[in-house]
């Protein structure tokens, strides 16, 4: 998961960028970029880290320009280094730079394609390197010198027509302009806002919606599936349909875990679809669990604490806030590496005694994927005193690999592939463990917008929405898995063998 912003004004827009960037930081915590346009030249800074720790003021002041775009990231495709953190830039034609949220499914086609017919060379292993040289090959077809809006949606048509799988997307175009453009699925969030100024109206594109409110930006609207949106320098506005059958299916994991409870996606406020998680899953324990004895229900903050408080309601049974979290220690589940997320866990949560000392605890969390965390907030609570601890999901069973930009690609990783209710509850230590069902988790994300007809839920139900994924394509993705984390291993023996041996001298 990545988050992507961009902006084009009438004064320097790399503060606007900064902290458009540092309120979707939950997003990606593996590197950070900024690229601005100034007297006809890109001004880069990108490395990884944290936006705080990428930028510093030197930095800023380099990044002059009216436009730019900005990214932060965490890997999902290629590698962890620096050099692939984005935007990425490609000097032909006129100079382009690009940043992408999401995973393109026919990566080693579209490798093949740029070499053998476009005639370019892609330096990393990012499929965001892949997108920004299709879209240039794209560009670089029109007849005019001049670009024009017509031309820039020619090529994000042909973009569409190549690639499969899910990308918002955000570029500029030196001597032109900005160019924001979403799958024709609509699997990854894009939005849109503007600014009045008294030089004239500004316009942000961002993944979420709270990246136009810290910027003071009104929203306007989501970007449509399979739309582009052009905004040229000096600031109109052009927008069109590229794709040939656009259809709405927002990734569901979003509204469960990824996006701030602040944001707005598609017309639904993720905070009120985490309440209605909460009343569904609060119903479902009722029915099927009215034999326990529950004294306290205990959210795993933070992305928890609206369901659990919904929960705790329908049940009639107290809330409390029974760990304190640390804010200065990164989301777990999307750090790379497991050896990272099985140390993290403790660093980043401690348990309040007496909420747990003597009592039946109702712990709730939005989801299990790994179960390493699972596991180890169980533990948790038993060693504060609980004498029997219940678990509640307010996600089902993540059973199937996630293709479109969520680092969960390998089924072996995932506690509940191939396995049934009683072997996860033993796995991760539970008295009892319930999940929401996905019936109910659709049902209460989609209350915000009824147009939506069908989300991306392939992780729970192994369904691709972009029809191309098949057991050949997942073996593949589950070996190339394996290799990473056997090259992760050995890297992070050989740093404690290095260690190891200056201690020694």
């Amino acid at each position: 998961m990545c988050g992507i912003v961009g902006m084009v004004g009438h004064s320097p827009v790399s503060q606007a960028l900064y902290d458009g960037l540092t309120v979707i930081q939950h997003r990606g915590q593996d590197a950070a970029g900024i690229v601005t346009i100034s007297d006809n030249t890109f001004r880069l800074r990108k490395a990884n880290g944290l936006v705080k720790d990428v930028f510093h003021t030197r930095h800023m002041l380099r990044l002059q320009g009216n436009i730019g775009i900005g990214h932060v990231r965490y890997p999902t495709a290629g590698t962890s280094s620096s050099s692939e953190a984005q935007p990425f830039y490609a000097n032909s034609p006129y100079g382009i730079s690009l940043a992408h949220n999401g995973n393109l499914t026919n990566a080693d086609e579209l490798k093949s394609w740029i070499f053998n017919k476009a005639r370019r060379h892609v330096n990393t292993t990012s499929d965001s390197e892949l997108l920004l040289n299709i879209f240039a090959h794209q560009l670089q077809q029109a007849k005019n010198l001049e670009l024009t809006a017509e031309d820039i949606f020619n090529a994000v048509a042909e973009v569409h027509n190549l690639v499969r799988g899910a990308y918002a997307t955000v570029a500029l175009i030196i001597g032109h302009g900005m160019v924001a453009f979403r799958d024709p699925h609509g699997i990854r969030p894009l939005v849109f806002g503007k600014r009045e100024t008294e030089k004239g109206m500004e316009y942000m594109v961002a993944s979420e919606s709270v990246a136009l409110d810290a910027c003071d930006f009104e929203f306007i609207r989501d970007v449509a599936p399979g739309e582009a949106i052009y905004i040229t320098e000096d600031g109109q506005l052009f927008s069109s349909q590229c794709a040939q059958n656009p259809t709405y299916n927002p990734c569901i994991f979003e509204f469960v875990y990824f996006a701030r409870p602040d944001s707005t996606i598609d017309k639904m406020s993720v905070y009120a679809s985490r309440v209605e998680m909460g009343t569904a899953l609060g119903k479902k324990i009722a029915r099927e669990w009215d034999d326990l004895d529950i004294d306290v229900v205990i959210p795993i903050p933070e992305t928890s604490n609206d369901i659990a408080l919904q929960i705790a309601q329908q049940l009639d049974i107290p809330y409390r806030q029974g760990f304190v979290k640390n804010r200065y220690v990164g989301r777990t589940f999307i750090m790379p590496g497991q050896a990272e997320r099985k140390k993290s866990v403790k660093r980043k949560l401690n348990a309040i005694t007496q909420e747990f000392k003597g009592k039946n605890v109702l712990l709730v969390d939005d989801s299990i994927v790994r179960g390493t965390t699972s596991e180890q907030i169980i533990e948790m609570a038993r060693n504060a005193g609980a004498k029997k601890v219940y678990f509640a999901s307010a996600a089902p069973e993540v059973r199937f690999p996630n293709v479109y930009g969520i680092d969960m690609p390998s089924a072996t990783e995932l506690i509940a592939h191939g396995r049934e209710l009683e072997d996860i509850c033993e796995l991760i230590g539970a008295d009892k463990l319930i999940f929401q069902d996905l019936a109910d988790l659709v049902n209460a994300v989609g209350k915000g917008n009824k147009d939506i007809k069908a989300f991306e839920t392939s992780v729970f139900n192994g369904t691709y929405i972009t029809n191309d994924i098949d057991h050949s394509y997942l073996e593949k993705l589950d070996a190339m898995r394996n290799n990473e984390s056997k090259e992760q291993a050995d890297k992070e023996a050989d740093s404690i063998l290095d260690l190891h041996n200056e201690g020694s001298d």
